[in-house]
């Protein structure tokens, strides 16, 4: 039997029956076509599921969509507002920390929530940060940097 669930993905009121052991990453993909949350793992070990459930990174595998229940859920697409790249996103595109791209979306989420967390991490701060989610590119170098440049507060200048 289907459970009704009503919550709010990226500002706007989502309501849908699904069945209850429905994960919220797959809610997410598959009802919802926001793709840019991504399945690696499904034991909530590489972080390409992350998002932001009532402003913490959560993975979202590990958490069924009848557990988001009346909860405000911020996805990767829901990051950028009016056209405009998250700093973090524009971070990430002018330093090079976008790799292959897998990763990606959990790795700005998770880099959104350290920096929301502890706005002065240190790098050591920023990579412990960083341990819940997996880059199989090993490209940590340049997505800590990414994170260090959103930090300062500089402007990308990729376009």
């Amino acid at each position: 039997m289907d459970v009704a669930i009503r919550l709010t993905v990226n500002g706007k009121a989502v309501e849908a029956s699904v069945d209850p052991r429905t994960l919220l990453v797959q809610f997410i993909r598959e009802t919802l076509q926001l793709t840019g949350t991504h399945v690696g793992c499904d034991t909530a070990q590489c972080g390409a599921c992350t998002v932001h459930l009532n402003g913490r990174a959560v993975k979202a595998c590990s958490i069924l969509a009848a557990q988001a229940q009346g909860g405000e859920v911020t996805t990767i697409e829901g990051l950028a507002k009016d056209g405009e790249l998250h700093p973090m996103q524009a971070a990430f595109r002018e330093c090079h920390g976008l790799q292959c791209g897998f990763c990606t979306p959990g790795m700005v989420m998770a880099a959104v929530q350290i920096l929301k967390d502890e706005p002065q991490a240190s790098e050591a701060h920023i990579r412990e940060g960083l341990e819940g989610n997996i880059c199989r590119c090993t490209g940590y170098q340049n997505i800590v940097k990414a994170i260090q440049f959103c930090q300062s507060g500089k402007q990308a200048t990729a376009a």
